[in-house]
């Protein structure tokens, strides 16, 4: 009997699919309570959405009871990790139409560029050179405070390889600073308000709000504390910051190549294409046709809050608690460092490009 003949039989179709269910079931059994407690007034005070509880859950089951599961369950843990991802992603831009980018104008425009841009620069340099992360872990973190989040760290996994731990890792500096910058930005109004020191309107609230504070759900409790009409301009803004996703991931990608050709152990460097960032564009673009019945889209918008949930839980039932110990503090302190950036440099930015364009 030759080795090949010692082979198993590959899995049918239907083999995968039965393996994956009881995974598949779990995953979705957290992602359903988590979006339960999501829509908790107590909860959604504090910013926590439900990717945010998925993960929290999935990563309290992860060291509980999973183990015990794994081997039934790893196969749908592991689909779910990262196809629905992926899957998730894609379907994130029915939460867009281009016409977005007409609400918060050129200026808009530009300031989430450059915030976007000089975060993750910022992040990918200072967590290396300054913290001695992972050049991985340094810019999950970086993306999740320039981009949008959970969203964005669990979008940029694939292009940057990471491993389970990093991304939790990262996922829960969003939550720390994001929750801060969401008590902060109202406080800091206020504050400005009273004492008349810098020109903000409502409108520029809300502008530098969506442009520099880490989850939607953050900028729109941020927003709601001042108005109803910052909280729009916010939200509008930051959708336009979710936005720059894609063209973001397909420079990391490029970047890293161009490193990795310069390294002796590999010297054919490959090119990660996001091609569910352009996924996320398309879905975006046939969106802003608005073809599709709007309860229609709202169903769709719910399905998709739930494959990315699913996704959190998988990670979070993959995440050990021993590994987030190891990583320590340099984590939280290039996120601090990120979050003072998007908060007075994110000021600066706002007010000289405001002054610049109007």
């Amino acid at each position: 009997m030759n080795a090949t003949s010692a082979l198993p039989a590959p899995l049918s179709l239907r083999q995968r699919w039965q393996s994956r269910l009881p995974g598949l079931a779990l995953t979705a059994t957290v992602a359903v309570v988590a979006l339960v407690l999501g829509d908790q007034p107590a909860l959604q005070a504090h910013g926590l959405s439900a990717l945010t509880l998925a993960i929290a859950l999935g990563i309290l089951l992860g060291n509980t009871l999973y183990p015990r599961l794994a081997v039934h369950a790893g196969a749908g843990v592991g689909f779910s990790k990262q196809w629905l991802l992926r899957a998730g992603i894609v379907l994130y831009g029915l939460r867009l139409t281009f016409q977005d980018i007409g609400q918060v104008g050129i200026a808009g425009l530009l300031i989430d560029a450059v915030m976007v841009a000089s975060t993750l620069l910022l992040g990918g340099w200072a967590g290396t050179r300054l913290f001695g992360l992972e050049r991985s872990s340094a810019l999950l973190i970086g993306a999740g405070s320039a981009i949008c989040g959970a969203a964005a760290v669990m979008a940029a996994e694939p292009v940057l390889r990471a491993r389970a731990e990093q991304v939790t890792v990262a996922v829960s500096t969003v939550v720390v600073f994001g929750t801060l910058a969401m008590l902060a930005y109202p406080l800091l109004y206020q504050l400005n308000l009273s004492h008349a020191l810098l020109p903000v309107s409502e409108h520029a609230y809300g502008v530098f709000a969506g442009s520099t504070i880490h989850e939607v759900a953050q900028v729109v409790a941020a927003g709601g504390a001042i108005s109803p009409a910052a909280a729009d301009t916010a939200v509008i803004t930051k959708m336009v910051r979710v936005m720059l996703l894609a063209p973001a991931l397909v420079v990391v990608s490029l970047l890293l190549a161009r490193t990795r050709a310069g390294t002796p152990d590999a010297p054919r460097a490959r090119i990660v294409v996001p091609w569910f960032a352009f996924g996320f564009v398309a879905v975006a673009a046939f969106n802003s046709l608005q073809w599709l019945p709007a309860g229609l889209v709202q169903a769709l918008v719910q399905l998709d809050t739930l494959l990315l949930a699913m996704a959190m839980a998988a990670l979070g039932l993959t995440t050990h608690v021993s590994a987030l110990r190891q990583a320590g503090l340099k984590p939280l302190l290039l996120a601090l460092l990120l979050f003072a950036w998007l908060l007075l440099g994110g000021l600066g930015v706002n007010l000289g490009v405001q002054a610049l364009l109007g």
